[in-house]
């Protein structure tokens, strides 16, 4: 190898190395370059041997002589590279390596062995121990493996956490390597504005300014959304229609523009030939982002007053008005979309856990036989239809099976995993009607206690970190609830009896949280990590996909976290629980905002409605609610069998006499019987006879009477006519039953 590199120029073996163009040539091509120059340099008594090759340059590297780069070693298998490393230069950093493996369960070998060739490579191309490696040199590595290496998961950073616990970093280092770029970070104001390249710089510099003295008072979501808003939709769109705006007094073409750009986006469907098309859809925060813009023109107007020399300059007519914020309407709209949401999810809840609850227990069953079963032997209770794998990829923590019909690998252990963590995340949202971070952020210390004072009697409680109103409060574990959380903690405990600390991070805040035994975690690799709101969504998903549960359409029902708090407030309410209370148990500052998410049933009203008759009757005076006597009733049914004529029925009210003489066809209280038209048509064929009789006869008189006779009659055979028509055209409302409008379960 030294005689190879000797052949190019260079003041170190380092840039001799650079200069060959061996790092240009992927895997274990780079080999042909030396193997080639000495057979032709040397001719057969040259030994060609590309294991020697290869070997002589792992002794250059290990002994710090050469330092490739770090894609090109990833591209390489290194085999004898962690050996070579302990043997020739940190034999005790490698043998602490070797005891951390050890402790760990006999499952984590391959990570460890993995792990090592990490810590390796990074020597490989650092140099030092391994108590030189330094954070950023992790960093690197993994930031290398993303960009080289398509695969790796969580054996690209296990590496990290294994340098951690030996003490290698500073104690300030993050627990995770994950904290550096891989979860996002907080930006600072510049940053958010600067996203949207606004080229008026004045009024990029009023937007950082407007953001910083509005930042003490907003938490880091809020202040995103307002920079996204202000910077991207509305002064980054403005630029677009009309380049060159250097003021706030906007022309009112420029802002009916805008509006109109920012009514609708676009959203991605699925058409009916399968194909992804882009549709323009309403924008559901039009009104939000229309308010945030208008705080941002009345703001700086009211400051002015304050500091008109900084913002006196800016100030302009606001061009939204306030009719144009107002949100009543779409809150009624909001209002009864979420109250059709709860009545069509209440009903089905019970199956929902009926059916969570099922498949925990089958998998934990199934998982159970297959533990106990060898390798390549059918597992008991599936009847044939599962047999335990046998490949390498079944060794280790995970339990395998195969499906003897399809052939299709299980993952047992993943598939308990999840349905035990798809129960407890029902259970506990049903049950304690918590928010969705709120359900993140529970704890070990989140379980406490309280003694009665009168009684001594020990009441658990579950304590609730502050979150969307700023306020902790506290609310009593029922017996249900108590099985979910004591099985959630057997689960998580480790051989000591401790829940393991996770550093969870706030994907609002853009922050890591300190390490917390949080109640919901999990284990991925060797790492401990918290769940996250997109991983509940999933285990939500695969749930209601094995209950089979179907909405109004047929379609599959869907559910979302916050749609059992609303359940929650409903069915505690319906049965009892005051309004002002379940304000206090669910954190509400308002009991207008508890009241909201409580759905409105129909029988509510009814029984409501009933209540108000009832209490109506009992102030009127009694005597008119008295029995009436035989002559009052006969009276009253002798009114009914004089209404009937031969023609129809006369509709007049009870106890009135006939207002036209019993001159039946000029009457329009006659409701004509179809069954009599015959009757009808003689009449009007006879009036027309006389008709036309008193007109030859000169009775004028007469004739107007006749005619007054002969219009009632062919209006109450248009009636006739009219009542069939609607009779036999019947027009279907769509109303549907109530078989349509609850969940159900379809047919298996």
């Amino acid at each position: 190898m030294l005689r190879w590199l000797s052949s190019f120029p260079g003041e170190t073996w380092q840039d001799r190395w650079l200069a060959s163009g061996a790092e240009g040539c992927p895997g274990a091509e780079w080999v042909r370059l030396p193997t080639a120059w000495i057979a032709e340099t040397c001719g057969s008594t040259g030994p060609c041997d590309s294991v020697d090759v290869q070997s002589g340059l792992l002794m250059l590297i290990c002994g710090d002589v050469l330092r490739p780069g770090l894609p090109w070693m990833l591209t390489r298998a290194h085999r004898y590279l962690t050996s070579a490393m302990a043997e020739v230069r940190d034999e005790s950093g490698f043998a602490r390596l070797a005891e951390l493996a050890a402790a760990g369960p006999a499952s984590s070998a391959a990570d460890a062995k993995i792990a090592a060739t990490r810590i390796a490579t990074i020597m490989a191309c650092k140099g030092g121990g391994v108590a030189d490696i330094a954070v950023g040199d992790c960093v690197e590595l993994v930031e290398t493996i993303r960009q080289v290496q398509a695969r790796g998961g969580q054996k690209k950073v296990d590496f990290y956490l294994r340098l951690r616990a030996l003490g290698v970093f500073p104690g300030n280092a993050p627990h995770s390597i994950r904290a550096f770029g891989l979860a996002g970070g907080r930006l600072t104001i510049e940053q958010c504005v600067d996203r949207y390249r606004i080229q008026c710089r004045p009024i990029r510099d009023l937007l950082v300014d407007y953001l910083r003295e509005r930042q003490p008072s907003l938490d880091f979501t809020s202040l995103d959304a307002a920079s996204r808003t202000l910077a991207g939709l509305f002064w980054a769109r403005i630029e677009t229609l009309a380049p060159g705006s250097a003021t706030l007094r906007l022309p009112p073409e420029v802002v009916r523009a805008w509006k109109e750009s920012i009514a609708t986006v676009e959203r991605t469907t699925t058409s009916a030939t399968g194909e992804r098309i882009k549709v323009a859809a309403q924008r559901l925060s039009y009104k939000d982002e229309l308010f945030r813009v208008r705080a941002f023109y009345l703001d700086i107007a009211h400051w002015a007053v304050e500091d008109p020399a900084r913002w006196g300059p800016w100030v302009a007519p606001c061009p939204i008005t306030d009719a144009e914020v107002q949100k009543g309407k779409d809150l009624k709209r909001r209002k009864a979309r979420m109250d059709q949401r709860t009545r069509e999810r209440l009903p089905v809840l019970p199956a929902l856990v009926r059916t969570a609850n099922d498949r925990r227990l089958a998998t934990a069953r199934l998982l159970a036989a297959a533990e106990l079963t060898e390798p390549g032997a059918v597992i008991d209770g599936t009847g044939g239809a599962l047999r335990k794998a046998i490949a390498p990829k079944a060794i280790g923590r995970l339990v395998w099976a195969d499906d003897v019909a399809t052939g299709k690998r299980r993952n047992l252990s993943y598939e308990e995993e999840e349905a035990f963590w798809a129960f407890a995340t029902i259970e506990v949202l049903r049950l304690t009607g918590i928010r969705c971070e709120e359900l993140l952020e529970l704890s070990h210390h989140s379980i406490t206690e309280y003694r009665l004072p009168d009684t001594g009697e020990l009441v658990p409680l579950l304590q609730i970190a502050p979150s969307k109103t700023d306020t902790e409060r506290m609310l009593l574990v029922s017996p249900e609830l108590a099985d979910v959380l004591s099985a959630i903690v057997q689960r998580l405990r480790a051989a000591d009896g401790s829940i393991p600390l996770v550093v969870a991070y706030d994907i609002r805040e853009k922050i890591w949280n300190p390490p917390m035994p949080v109640l919901f975690q999990r284990g991925i690799g060797n790492e401990r990590r918290a769940f996250t709101a997109c991983a509940i969504r999933k285990l939500l998903i695969n749930a209601l996909a094995a209950s089979a549960l179907t909405d109004a359409n047929g379609n599959p029902l869907m559910f979302q976290a916050h749609d059992f708090r609303r359940i929650f407030v409903t069915d505690a309410i319906m049965n009892g629980l005051p309004p002002h209370i379940a304000q206090i148990i669910c954190g509400h500052k308002s009991i207008d905002t508890t009241m909201g998410y409580k759905a409105v049933y129909p029988t509510e009203t009814i029984e409501a409605h009933r209540a108000f008759i009832a209490r109506r009757r009992s102030t009127r005076p009694s005597e008119e609610y008295r029995t009436p006597t035989d002559e009052e009733w006969d009276a009253f049914l002798s009114h009914f069998e004089k209404r009937k004529v031969s023609v129809g029925t006369c509709a007049r009210a009870f106890a009135t006499s006939c207002i036209h003489e019993h001159a039946c066809v000029r009457c329009s209280l006659l409701r004509p019987d179809p069954a009599q038209r015959h009757r009808l048509e003689e009449i009007r064929d006879n009036l027309e006879a006389r008709i036309i009789e008193a007109k030859r006869e000169g009775w004028l008189g007469e004739v107007e009477g006749l005619q007054i006779s002969y219009t009632g009659v062919k209006d109450k055979l248009a009636q006739i006519d009219a009542s069939l028509e609607r009779t036999t055209a019947a027009t279907e409302l769509g109303i549907p039953g109530f078989e349509f409008i609850a969940g159900r379960n379809s047919a298996s």
